[in-house]
């Protein structure tokens, strides 16, 4: 689904969003030739990196902002409309607002195995933007109540440099990713302690540009854009972690060996495994019988990964362009935004290329989520 300066040592999933509204879905070049499997199943005028539902059809999305615009981070679907969420208060912040109580920069957004929404605050406003105190966070949100429950401060576990930028859970334990400052952050969600490991590692660390349509990507300083430790995935058994700078390649764990407090980084990288070699990627997902779904933002399709690391193109099709965060339902579907996020004004000389509206679409699979990820 950026960073303090788009340099070797940064950025994670790029969103981007001004005003935003449902717009109807239209014909034209964006609906006409390619995959008649694809279903356009949302259709927005600007981005979104990531989509997330509840078993009874709930739509969450996030939008969060990398200029510093005003406007919601995080939204509920509702009948073709998107509203604030869980509120408009939490969805309002400002420099005079305390960052440990508002929504500063949302960069990732799922449902929990356990039902909650989840959210991960990079806690910087805007690009180049230093992380303000209270400011990076993983926040809990009762869905029932529409309220959140539980606000996690990663200041302890974040560096100067940190863009945390997604999580996955086992248990009571979420796992997330450090792609400013390359690692991951082990977090225990009963008592709220959190410790890095695998700092700098060779598996959390970019080791070459983000390509996109064809073309290496650079930030507006004119240098090549490297993103750390991005997409993360669980197990159906809860075995393995699966990880991969957005460059690829994916690395594997074994969890019970990140859990182990006592292993230090050098003892730890031992127990690394290189999976698969992977493309630029927007964004990952994993079915029931642990099958791996990663999104190439150069070739513009989605790789299917089985469990013993073989490789085949699902879809691919010209509007795939950048899927981000994806998400499987109940039905067998995958939920693919096509985000567009290399046709973002920064990343192309200041002036936007993005084509509107953007799409989510669908596709069967034939696959429902692991219950360890999602109902």
């Amino acid at each position: 689904m950026l960073c303090k300066s788009l340099t070797p040592r940064a950025i994670g999933a790029l969103p981007f969003a001004l005003a935003i509204s449902l717009v109807p879905l239209q014909a034209g070049r964006a609906q006409d030739a390619g995959d008649s499997r694809l279903v356009s199943a949302m259709s927005l005028d600007v981005p979104t990196n990531g989509v997330s539902m509840t078993p009874d059809g709930r739509r969450f999305l996030v939008l969060a902002r990398i200029d510093g615009s005003d406007g919601p981070r995080v939204v509920e679907w509702k009948s073709g409309q998107l509203e604030p969420y869980p509120n408009a208060e939490w969805n309002s912040w400002s420099k005079e607002k305390d960052a440990a109580r508002s929504f500063v920069r949302i960069n990732a957004q799922r449902i929990g195995p356990d039902g909650y929404l989840w959210l991960v605050d990079v806690g910087a406003p805007s690009i180049g933007a230093k992380t303000l105190p209270g400011g990076p966070k993983l926040i809990q949100i009762d869905i029932g109540k529409n309220m959140v429950s539980r606000v996690y401060p990663l200041d302890k576990v974040s560096k100067a440099d940190s863009f945390v930028d997604d999580v996955r859970f086992k248990g009571r334990t979420a796992y997330l990713t450090d792609a400013g400052a390359p690692g991951l952050i082990i977090l225990n969600l009963d008592t709220g302690e959190g410790r890095r490991v695998l700092d700098d590692d060779k598996s959390v660390t970019a080791q070459k540009p983000l390509v996109a349509e064809g073309k290496e990507m650079h930030g507006p300083d004119g240098k090549p854009i490297y993103i750390h430790a991005d997409q993360l995935e669980i197990s159906p058994d809860g075995r393995y972690l699966y990880y991969q700078p957005c460059s690829g390649p994916l690395y594997r764990i074994e969890t019970r060996f990140l859990d182990n407090a006592g292993l230090n980084d050098a003892e730890l990288a031992t127990h690394v495994e290189k999976f698969a070699d992977t493309p630029s990627t927007g964004g990952t997902a994993i079915d029931a019988a642990g099958n791996l779904y990663v999104s190439d933002t150069d070739r513009l399709r989605v790789v299917k990964i089985t469990p013993s690391g073989e490789a085949s193109t699902l879809v691919q099709d010209p509007r795939l362009l950048w899927v981000d965060a994806m998400w499987i339902d109940g039905q067998g579907r995958l939920w693919m935004p096509a985000a567009q996020l290399n046709r973002l004004a920064p990343f192309q000389g200041g002036a936007s290329k993005i084509e509107l509206p953007v799409h989510v679409f669908t596709l069967e699979i034939g696959q429902k989520p692991p219950a360890n990820d999602h109902q």
